[in-house]
């Protein structure tokens, strides 16, 4: 049997615990199943809220499927600031699948029905399990003043919160609140991470391994995110034309240079993928994130780069030496899939382009 490990941890000041264990596709789809598990991108880990019931309902929902290892696992005592919530009942445990539900039928991406419906079931155990008629705006401020933001949770996070309650009370329960009433705090202005061509061409030639230069290689040299890089078939490559065919919610095409096209042309020919254009162990298997996370690391540690490199920061990259290079902002942002110029324009911020064509008067003393 399957044995998934229980760490404890702490993220965002609240007490947690991880459930970890080696990459397996089905073991993945089986945890995310569970109620509030979550993943963590900074700390690549599956996680759950810390409370005192959490493991006999973690043992209960496993028996039978996994064994569960929590001879590491220790009980925390949790501050009073940061108090157990109490369950959800029955009838708004209901509510939750409804809403979840009707998100799907009206084909909202997983991603979003996961988020919205943890932050919908957050804010009614906040409210301890208070009936959605009888919520009122002041409910609205409590939760955002008492567990937003005494807790300390990102903007990010926050808005989340908002466009969930608002997108709820709004549908379903037909009541005229005004979640907007929960201001929306200002995005703080982040300039997005670059690396200088020599860093980018260092990362790339890193590996001796084929599939692994030629995974990290085609992000960089067509400007893609993680998912596209995994969700390529092999006939997304039109290598007579030299195109690739990124098919999203928006399918759009990039330009794939001969040099590309030559190492990918190698890359297949030793491996053979069989759906996927990068397949894992099994054949007809997307390639893991996680494995792709720590294809970059280890080329990171091979060239001694001591910066906080992710794979969006040779997205990143990619547009601004585009940027440099001369070419015109709107086809930037075709190349990307932005669906707004102002996303593309954030490059012209990094860009050294115009920067080192200005004289500093000090120069001139």
């Amino acid at each position: 049997m399957k044995t998934i490990v229980l760490k404890n941890a702490v993220f965002e000041g609240l007490p947690v615990i991880c459930l970890e264990f080696p990459y397996d596709f089905s073991l993945k789809e089986l945890v995310k199943t569970y109620p509030e598990c979550q993943w963590s991108k900074k700390h690549k880990t599956w996680w759950v809220p810390y409370r005192e019931d959490q493991l006999d309902a973690l043992l209960l929902f496993f028996r039978g499927k996994v064994w569960l290892d929590y001879s590491g696992l220790r009980k925390v005592k949790i501050p009073e600031t940061f108090a157990d919530l109490p369950v959800l009942s029955s009838a708004i445990r209901l509510e939750v699948n409804k809403f979840g539900d009707w998100m799907r039928n009206r084909r909202y991406a997983d991603s979003t029905v996961k988020t919205y419906t943890e932050a919908m079931a957050l804010f009614f155990r906040f409210m301890e399990n208070k009936e959605p008629v009888a919520v009122t705006n002041d409910d609205l401020e409590l939760f955002n003043r008492d567990f937003i933001i005494r807790r300390k949770y990102s903007v990010s996070y926050q808005s989340q919160v908002i466009n969930a309650l608002k997108l709820y009370f709004g549908t379903l329960v037909k009541k005229k609140l005004d979640p907007e009433i929960i201001k929306r705090p200002k995005k703080p202005k982040l300039l997005p991470n670059v690396l200088s061509k020599e860093e980018v061409k260092w990362i790339l030639d890193a590996h001796q391994n084929i599939k692994h230069r030629a995974m990290l290689s085609l992000i960089y040299a067509c400007g893609l995110r993680r998912s596209e890089l995994l969700a390529l078939k092999i006939p997304d490559v039109d290598a007579r034309r030299g195109l690739l065919i990124i098919r999203q919610s928006q399918d759009r095409v990039v330009p794939l240079s001969e040099k590309v096209v030559d190492l990918l042309r190698q890359y297949y020919r030793a491996y053979q993928p069989e759906v996927f254009l990068f397949e894992g162990l099994e054949k007809g298997e997307k390639y893991s994130d996680r494995s792709l996370e720590s294809v970059l690391k280890q080329a990171l540690r091979k060239i001694k780069l001591n910066k906080p490199v992710t794979l969006h920061w040779l997205r990143h990259s990619y547009a601004t030496h585009l940027l440099e290079n001369g070419t015109d902002l709107r086809y930037i942002q075709e190349l990307l899939g932005h669906k707004s110029s102002k996303t593309t324009e954030i490059y012209t911020h990094v860009s050294t382009r115009s920067l080192q064509q200005i004289k500093s008067p000090f120069d001139d003393l």
